[in-house]
């Protein structure tokens, strides 16, 4: 057993060389496999950078650029990415549990099969986006904007989404079941055989949308907008199958 001198001696230069490494880590260059890992780089410009396979769980990334960046399979799991930006960036595979990115912007993005469960994304831009199968549940997007985004097979169950915007959005097979779809638009969305049920979707505007095999089963749909909605063999929410010529009502 180590005398009680030389134990402290050997958790003195422990702590100190962990301490050092941790602090290497994040003055680490940006390169593929780093560990960002609980750092704060706030407001850094990562434009263009390959960080495939980065680590950056609960990192401060606030405002940071990550534009046309390449990020698949990164960990931002539990970090900030309030305001920062990820225009056209590539993130397929990438995780994004639970972080805070209220306001940012992921404009024309890749998040093929990424995971944003309960992420706060309020007044995020999604605008453009290639979302195919990505896992949006339980997050909270209110006011995201969705618009012209492709979020076939996604899931979105349980998110928030008042007054979000999905015009002229890829919805095809996706699921927002028990959604908050309050005031939320859909103008010229394709959401055949998307799924609805249980959603709260009152006064939500699906003018001119695809609605072909979509299923609103105990929906409330109080005062929503299905104005030239295509609604063929539509499930109402009263469980009634449209007919295949209904559009605009269910008849």
């Amino acid at each position: 057993m180590l005398k009680t001198p030389v134990r402290s001696l050997f958790l003195l230069f422990f702590t100190l060389t962990w301490v050092d490494s941790v602090y290497a880590a994040c003055e680490d260059e940006a390169a593929p496999n780093v560990n960002w890992a609980n750092c704060d780089l706030s407001g850094k410009d990562f434009k263009n950078k390959d960080l495939t396979d980065a680590i950056l769980t609960g990192a401060n990334l606030s405002d940071a650029d990550f534009s046309h960046a390449t990020l698949e399979n990164a960990d931002f799991n539990f970090a900030n990415l309030e305001g920062a930006r990820f225009d056209g960036s590539r993130m397929t595979n990438s995780r994004l549990v639970a972080v805070k990115a209220a306001a940012a912007s992921f404009r024309g993005a890749n998040l093929e099969n990424s995971r944003l469960s309960r992420a706060n994304l309020v007044n995020a831009d999604f605008s453009e986006v290639r979302a195919d199968k990505a896992n949006f549940y339980q997050a909270k997007l209110k006011s995201a904007d969705f618009t012209s985004a492709r979020l076939t097979g996604a899931n979105l169950e349980y998110a928030d989404l008042t007054q979000a915007k999905f015009d002229g959005a890829l919805l095809g097979k996706a699921t927002l079941a028990s959604a908050r779809l309050y005031e939320t638009g859909f103008a010229g969305a394709d959401a055949s055989k998307a799924v609805f049920d249980e959603c709260d979707c009152r006064l939500a505007d699906f003018t001119e949308a695809n609605l072909t095999k979509a299923s609103f089963r105990e929906a409330d749909i109080e005062e929503s907008v299905f104005t030239e909605a295509v609604l063929s063999d539509t499930i109402w929410a009263n469980y009634k199958r449209c007919r295949a010529s209904s559009i605009g009502e269910c008849l």
